[in-house]
């Protein structure tokens, strides 16, 4: 019986000393007064990275590449992560001397939009396809292939989402308003391709940016973060798709009217494209009827224009009329309209007489519009027509090919609202954003420094006459500048002819051709 009372209480001081030597071997909660060892101090979040590796035909030629998905934390001075980008890089293999391989950041735009669409619509080695003829993508399955017009084989690609887009957000105490603006939004993704510079020691690289959109807006913003100090990051080029640089030749508010010269050869093009023209007149010649619209609206609609209740009744009749034969309205409706007639109102108005709307972003889409008498189209055929497809393709490559195991939403287009616009100190609210003079300066500085801008001509949202005059000001170098044309709209790689020359065109241009 004593050795058994002896056994218990011997088991019981075991016990008691595992405890407490377990108590003793916790981490302590810290408190503002605390500075015992192992105090449990808040430990940061890691970045979430999925590698992995595959390989591609390109050009007849096999591209073995390695694949980095994944979040890059944005730091403030004290070393606190403020933001996540998330990020997928494609690194091919066999190219060991930095000097000679091409990195490419590429982004879209919104502001707000991931870069899903240059991703899976013509730039990534996987692609979404869409039936050939512009029209509503439907519902899954959708085909996803292999895409032989990637650019892969002439340079390494690193796909950014800004933060608010895709899986990038904010972290911490860090507010929206710190990255959600003009030059916010420049600032955070300058420091990523620092990061990203410093970690994949590409600094002697070749780097370019290829932004699509309000891309373009970012890429004239991040140029001037980029190249505009003693710090600075030398890009070798700039691919422009689908700019917006100057909003002042592109936006249509009241009192704006050089924004409806900019947009009307666009009108003209799409009328054209749709029937609506007597294509007679120009022999069926399209190029020959875009450059007679190119020269009505600054010779003969921009003065109209500007004259306002000074026009004669007599000259405002005769600019109605031949305004009318190019975009294919009415003359009595542009007269009723004060010659002014506003995208959404084009949009419902060209094909009103067959129950139709004309997609904003491609105007060669078409959608139904039940109210015959509706002023405006009840969305964007070109917008709903696409979007399905490639946030699907898009989530399936990201869980299927590349094992990118994220719960939380992916944001496709639209999770910024409270956007920054004042691009320079002083701006203020009635100036609008116009980064084509950091272009031009940067062109100025940077001997090397080369530009591609590539247009949809039934591109409504931006106008690619628009561009046209941006780039016409007198500081551009034109010897380093590069206009491209297709005939498709603001997302030309939904056009199947067209997705082979702009990436025929981009790959000559990093090629120095």
């Amino acid at each position: 019986m004593t050795r058994m009372i002896l056994a218990a209480l011997m088991g019981i001081a075991m016990l008691t000393a595992c405890a407490k030597a377990q108590e003793e071997g916790k981490e302590k909660p810290c408190d503002a007064k605390s500075s015992q060892a192992g105090c449990d101090k808040k430990k940061e979040p890691e970045p979430r990275i999925y590698e992995s590796t595959s390989r591609i035909q390109l050009e007849g030629a096999t591209v073995r590449y390695k694949v980095i998905a994944g979040e890059t934390f944005i730091k403030d001075d004290k070393g606190e992560p403020t933001a996540s980008i998330f990020s997928t890089s494609y690194i091919a293999d066999g190219f060991q001397d930095p000097r000679t391989r091409p990195v490419a950041f590429i982004f879209n735009g919104g502001p707000g939009s991931a870069s899903l669409w240059l991703h899976m619509g013509i730039f990534g080695p996987q692609r979404v396809m869409l039936p050939s003829e512009p029209g509503d993508d439907g519902a899954a399955p959708y085909d996803i292939e292999s895409n032989a017009h990637s650019i892969l084989n002439v340079a390494d690609l690193v796909f950014i989402d800004p933060v608010g887009t895709g899986w990038s957000k904010t972290l911490g105490e860090a507010k929206t308003d710190e990255f959600w603006g003009v030059k916010e939004d420049a600032s955070s993704v300058r420091e990523f391709i620092r990061r990203w510079l410093v970690e994949h020691k590409r600094w002697n690289s070749p780097k370019y940016l290829i932004g699509e959109s309000y891309g373009t807006t970012r890429s004239g913003a991040l140029i001037n973060a980029l190249e505009g100090g003693w710090n600075d990051i030398a890009m070798n080029g700039i691919v422009l798709i689908s700019s917006v640089l100057n909003f002042g030749l592109d936006a249509t508010d009241p009192g704006n009217d050089v924004g409806y010269v900019g947009l009307m050869p666009s009108y003209a093009a799409v009328a054209w494209y749709h029937g609506k023209v007597d294509r007679t007149q120009w022999n069926n010649d399209f190029d020959g009827f875009l450059a007679d619209a190119r020269l009505f609206a600054t010779d003969e609609y921009m003065p109209a224009l500007l004259k306002g209740q000074m026009l004669s009744p007599e000259s405002r009749q005769a600019v109605a009329e031949r305004l009318g034969a190019f975009i294919g309205l009415d003359a009595n409706y542009l007269l009723r309209s004060n010659l002014r007639v506003m995208l959404r109102r084009y949009m419902r108005e060209l094909l009103r007489d067959q129950g139709l709307t004309v997609g904003r972003f491609d105007g060669r889409f078409k959608g139904d519009n039940p109210d015959g008498v509706a002023e405006y189209p009840e969305g964007d055929p070109s917008g709903y027509g696409i979007d399905g497809a490639y946030t699907a393709a898009m989530m399936d490559y990201f869980s299927r090919n590349l094992g990118v195991e994220i719960s939380e939403r992916y944001v496709t287009l639209g999770g910024v609202r409270a956007w920054n616009w004042d691009a320079d100190e002083g701006g203020g609210d009635n100036s609008y954003v116009n980064v084509a003079p950091w272009i031009e300066r940067a062109m100025r500085q940077n001997k090397d420094l080369r530009v591609l801008s590539a247009n949809g001509y039934y591109d409504m949202a931006t106008p690619f006459f628009s561009t046209e005059m941006t780039l016409a000001q007198p500081s551009f170098d034109r010897s380093r500048l590069t206009i491209t044309h297709y005939p498709a709209g603001h997302m030309m790689y939904l056009h199947p002819a067209s997705v082979e020359k702009l990436a025929m065109d981009v790959r000559q241009f990093i090629g120095g051709e």
